[in-house]
């Protein structure tokens, strides 16, 4: 599965979003003594972009990539 680099750093993008998100409405659901089901839905898509997006861009991801992949991926997106 072969992506362009700038594809798959807007996969890891959205699937970082998603996953800031699904958080706090796990912790809502928690406090609210709810199962916390539409959370844990996004948690798992969340994850499932995120390890897509780290199999599919060549020679991976390091921590310090991450944050100029998201910069690089919100500049082109709101320059487009």
């Amino acid at each position: 599965m072969g992506f362009a680099a700038s594809e798959s750093d807007l996969i890891l993008t959205i699937g970082l979003g998603i996953a800031i998100f699904a958080i706090p409405a796990a912790f809502s659901a928690f406090s609210d003594e709810r199962p916390p089901r539409v959370a844990s839905v996004a948690m798992v898509l969340a994850l499932g972009l995120v390890v897509l997006a780290l199999v599919s861009k060549p020679g991976g991801y390091r921590l310090r990539t991450i944050p100029d992949a998201v910069a690089a991926t919100i500049a082109r997106v709101l320059n487009y």
